[in-house]
C-alpha cells in the first residue's frame, strides 16, 4: 500500500498539471450536470414490512383514485378578541377563501369548516383542509402561491390566519451562514497549526473541491434516483469535514519530511505513502459505516448513506491525488515562516555531520503524552467516568419524527400547528387512519362498527369518526382522534393498544386491523431503526475491526478503539437527549421545542462518528505503530506518536467541530440535531477518548497491546501503513541515504 501511493505521489507531483486540470474538469461535468439536472420530484418515503406501509399500500390498491399520497394544505383562521369564526363578516371571509381556491388545477377538494364542523367549540377556531393530487414536492409554484394568496388575503381582513400541513412543504436549509463561519474557523486552525497561508489553503480548496464534485453529482442525479436535499446536506457535512482532515494530514506530513532534509519530490512521495495510507484505511472505515446503513433496510437512508459515502470516495482520492499536486504548484510557500528561515540549517545538516545542540524543548503533546503515561490508571479511570456521567441521559432517549409542532415560531407552519392545538386539542394535528380490510368477513359494515365502538373505550380518544367505505364495500377507514399531541409516548401506547384490540377484532369477525397515517408511520420509523441498530453496530464495528486487525497488526488496539467509539457515541447521545430532550441550554443554539429525538439521529451518529473516531485512531496510532516498528518502546513509542501527531489531531478535530458546529444554525430539526451530535462526538472523541484514554490503555498494556498470533499474522496482508517499503525506493532515488538506525533517532528527536 505505502508502495503504490508513494508512486502514484510522486507521479501527481510530477503531472501536477494533468492531474490538477483532471479534478477541475470533473468538477465543472459535475456542475454542468447538476445545473442541466431536470428538478428533483416528490422525495419517496416508504419503510417496507412496517404495518403503516402495508395499510398505506392497501388504501392505494382499494380506494383508487383518491390520492392517498396527495398533499394537504390547511388553512387556520382565528377571529380578533371578542370576535367568533361564525359571526357574519368572519365567515363571509371563510368562504371567499374556499371559493378561491376550489379552481385549482392540482386541487382534489376544498372542505368548507361549517359544513364539515371545522369550527372549535368556543367558535373561534376553524380550519378548511384543501387536498390536492400531487405530493408536497411535487406541486407547482402556481399552486402553492395560490394558497398562500390565499392566506393573505384573508389575513388582511383582520383575521390571524396561518397554513399548514404538507403542501407548503420546504427543503432542508442547512444555515449558510453557520457553514460559512465553520469554514472561516477552520481556516483560523489551518493557518495556525501550519503557520502558512499557502499551506493552510490547500485543505480547505481540495475539500470545496472535492464536496463540489459529490454535492452536484447528487443534485444531477436527484431526479432519477430519488435523493431528497437532506442527501446533499449530510453530503456536505461530512465531506468538508473530512476532506480538510485528510488533506492536513498529507500536508503535514510532507512538511515534516522536508524537515529531514528531503528534497520536495521525496518528501511528497513519503508523505502520501505514510499518511496518505492512512488517509485511505481512514476513508475506508466512515465508507463502510455510510454504506452500511442499507442494513436498515429503508431505501432513503440507504441512498443518503451511499451518496454520503461516494463524497468520501472522492475526498480521499482527491487527498491523495491532488494534494501532491498543489504542494508542487506551492513550492516552498508551503513551510511556515520559522521553517523557512531554518531551511539551510536543515539542509546542510542533511549533507554532514550535525552539530551537536541541546535536546529541543517538549511539546504540549510531549508532555501531555509523558504525564498520561507516568499516571495512566488514574486519567484511564478520569475518563471513563466523565464520559459515562455524560452519557447518563442517553438511558431516557425517546425516539420520533419531526412534525409542524417542532417547527420554528416564526414559521407559518408551526402557528397553525399552535392554532390547531389551542382549537381543537393537541391530537388534533396527529389523527391516526385506521384500515379495516373486511374481504374475509362474513358482515363488513359489523366488523368496522365492532373496530369504532373498540376504539371508543379506549384511554386518550377524543374522536372517533364513523367508518367509510370503498365503493366495492369490503375496506372502510375510521379517523382517529388522540388527545395527546402526535410526538408524545401517549399517542405511542395508543397505536399499540388498537393494534393489540385488532388482533382480536380478526379472531371474531376475520376482518384485519391496520393502523396508518403521518404518526403511526412516524413511530413504525423509529421502531424499525431501532431494532436495526444493534444489527447495524454489529455489521459495521465487525468490519472496522477486522480492517483495523490488518492495519495495526493487532488484536487488542482494534478493540480498544472500538469501546472507545461507544463511550463517545454514548456521550454525545447523551449530550443530544440534555439539550434537545431536556431543553438544558437549548436556548444557546435555538432549540426551541423540546420532545423526542428525531429517529434518523441515533443511527446516523453511530455510522458518522464511528468513522470519525477511527479517523483519529488511525491518524495517532499507526505513527505510534511507526515507531514501534522501529525499535522504540512502548512507552516511547507513544510519546513519539503524540510529539508528530497531536497537533495535526487537534487540530483536525477542532476543524470538524468547526464545520459540523456551523450546521447547527439550520433551521431543520434533523440537520440541527445532527451537526450538534457530531460536534459534540468529535469532541469527546478526540480530546477525551483518543488524547488521553487512548495513551493510557497502550501505557498499561505495554508489548501486549501490539500482539498478533503468528498464524494470523502469516495469513494478513502486509499493508505496510508504516512506510516500511519506502526505504528502498528511497535510497535507489538516491534523495536520502539514511539507514534503519537513523530513521529510529529521527524518531526520537
Amino acid at each position: 500500500m505505502a508502495t503504490f501511493l508513494y508512486k502514484l505521489g510522486r507521479f501527481a507531483f510530477r503531472r501536477r498539471g494533468f492531474v490538477a486540470l483532471m479534478w477541475v474538469a470533473l468538477l465543472t461535468l459535475a456542475g454542468v450536470g447538476a445545473a442541466t439536472a431536470p428538478a428533483p420530484g416528490t422525495t419517496s418515503f416508504s419503510i417496507p414490512g412496517v404495518e403503516a406501509q402495508k395499510a398505506f399500500d392497501l388504501l392505494e390498491q382499494r380506494f383508487p383514485g383518491a390520492s392517498a399520497d396527495g398533499a394537504t394544505g390547511r388553512i387556520v383562521f382565528k377571529a380578533p378578541e371578542g370576535q367568533k369564526m361564525t359571526d357574519a363578516a368572519n365567515r363571509a371571509t371563510v368562504d371567499k377563501t374556499v371559493k378561491s381556491l376550489s379552481g385549482g388545477s392540482e386541487v382534489v377538494s376544498v372542505a368548507d369548516p361549517f359544513t364539515t364542523h371545522a369550527v372549535s367549540k368556543d367558535g373561534t377556531v376553524a380550519y378548511t383542509s384543501v387536498r390536492y393530487d400531487a405530493p408536497g414536492m411535487e406541486l407547482t409554484d402556481a399552486t402553492r402561491n395560490a394558497l398562500e394568496k390565499a392566506a393573505d388575503d384573508a389575513r388582511a381582513t383582520g383575521l390571524t390566519v396561518d397554513v399548514g400541513g404538507d403542501a407548503l412543504q420546504a427543503g432542508a436549509e442547512p444555515g449558510a451562514a453557520g457553514e460559512i463561519v465553520g469554514l472561516a474557523i477552520a481556516a483560523v486552525v489551518l493557518v495556525v497549526t501550519l503557520g502558512s497561508l499557502v499551506a493552510a489553503g490547500l485543505p480547505l480548496l481540495t475539500a470545496i473541491i472535492g464536496v463540489g464534485i459529490g454535492v452536484s453529482t447528487i443534485t444531477a442525479f436527484a431526479k432519477s434516483l430519488d435523493l431528497g436535499d437532506t442527501t446533499s446536506t449530510l453530503a456536505l457535512m461530512i465531506g468538508l469535514a473530512v476532506g480538510i482532515d485528510y488533506a492536513l494530514f498529507i500536508v503535514s506530513r510532507y512538511r515534516s519530511e522536508l524537515a529531514e532534509g528531503r528534497d520536495r519530490e521525496e518528501a511528497v512521495g513519503r508523505a502520501t505513502g505514510t499518511a496518505g495510507s492512512a488517509v485511505v484505511f481512514a476513508g475506508l472505515t466512515v465508507v463502510i459505516a455510510l454504506a452500511g446503513l442499507a442494513v436498515v433496510n429503508v431505501p432513503m437512508l440507504t441512498k443518503m448513506g451511499l451518496a454520503a459515502a461516494g463524497t468520501v470516495v472522492v475526498s480521499v482520492l482527491i487527498a491523495l491525488t491532488m494534494i501532491p499536486a498543489l504542494l508542487g504548484f506551492a513550492g516552498k510557500k508551503v513551510r511556515g515562516t520559522g521553517e523557512k528561515r531554518g531551511s539551510r540549517g536543515s539542509e546542510a545538516a542533511a549533507s554532514g555531520p550535525a552539530a551537536p545542540s541541546g535536546p529541543a524543548k517538549p511539546g504540549p503533546g510531549v508532555r501531555w503524552a509523558s504525564f498520561v503515561i507516568r499516571r495512566p490508571a488514574a486519567v484511564l479511570l478520569l475518563g471513563v467516568l466523565g464520559l459515562g456521567a455524560i452519557a447518563v441521559p442517553a438511558t431516557q432517549l425517546e425516539l420520533g419524527l419531526p412534525d409542524d409542532g417542532s417547527q420554528p415560531t416564526s414559521t407559518t407552519q408551526r402557528r397553525a400547528y399552535d392554532l390547531l392545538s389551542d382549537g381543537f386539542g393537541p391530537g388534533f394535528n396527529g389523527p391516526l387512519v385506521i384500515v379495516v380490510d373486511a374481504r374475509d368477513s362474513d358482515d363488513p359494515q359489523a366488523a368496522a362498527g365492532s373496530v369504532a365502538n373498540g376504539i371508543k373505550g379506549l384511554e386518550d380518544v377524543v374522536t372517533v369518526t364513523p367508518a367509510a367505505f370503498n365503493k366495492a364495500g369490503d375496506t372502510a377507514t375510521i379517523t382517529v382522534i388522540p388527545d395527546s399531541k402526535p410526538s408524545s409516548t401517549q399517542t405511542e401506547d395508543l397505536v399499540h393498544a388498537i393494534r393489540d384490540q385488532g388482533a382480536e377484532v380478526r379472531s371474531d369477525t376475520g376482518a384485519q386491523v391496520l393502523v396508518t397515517g403521518t404518526t403511526a408511520m412516524n413511530i413504525d420509523f423509529s421502531q424499525k431503526l431501532n431494532d436495526a441498530l444493534v444489527p447495524y453496530l454489529a455489521l459495521v464495528v465487525g468490519l472496522a475491526f477486522l480492517l483495523l486487525i490488518v492495519v495495526f497488526r493487532s488484536i487488542l488496539v482494534p478493540l480498544k478503539a472500538a469501546l472507545g467509539f461507544l463511550l463517545s457515541v454514548l456521550a454525545a447521545l447523551g449530550a443530544v437527549v440534555a439539550v434537545f430532550q431536556w431543553g438544558w441550554l437549548g436556548g444557546l443554539i435555538g432549540v426551541e421545542e423540546t420532545g423526542p429525538i428525531m429517529s434518523m439521529t441515533p443511527i446516523f451518529m453511530v455510522g458518522v462518528v464511528f468513522g470519525l473516531a477511527m479517523d483519529y485512531e488511525v491518524f495517532l496510532v499507526t505513527r505510534m505503530r511507526e515507531a514501534y516498528v522501529h525499535g522504540e518502546s512502548p512507552s516511547q513509542a507513544v510519546v513519539t506518536g503524540f510529539r508528530y501527531s497531536a497537533k495535526v489531531v487537534a487540530a483536525a478535530a477542532i476543524i470538524m467541530m468547526a464545520v459540523f458546529g456551523g450546521f447547527i444554525t439550520a433551521s431543520e430539526a434533523i440537520i440541527k440535531t445532527i451537526g450538534f451530535g457530531l460536534a459534540s462526538a468529535v469532541f469527546f472523541d478526540a480530546f477525551i477518548v483518543r488524547m488521553a484514554i487512548v495513551p493510557a490503555v497502550l501505557a498499561l498494556l505495554g508489548r501486549k497491546a501490539w500482539w498478533l498470533p503468528k498464524w494470523l499474522d502469516r495469513a494478513l496482508p502486509n499493508v505496510d501503513v508504516e512506510g516500511e517499503g519506502l526505504k528502498t525506493p528511497a535510497d535507489a532515488a538516491g534523495t536520502q541515504g539514511a539507514d534503519p538506525d537513523d530513521d529510529r533517532e529521527l524518531v526520537r528527536v
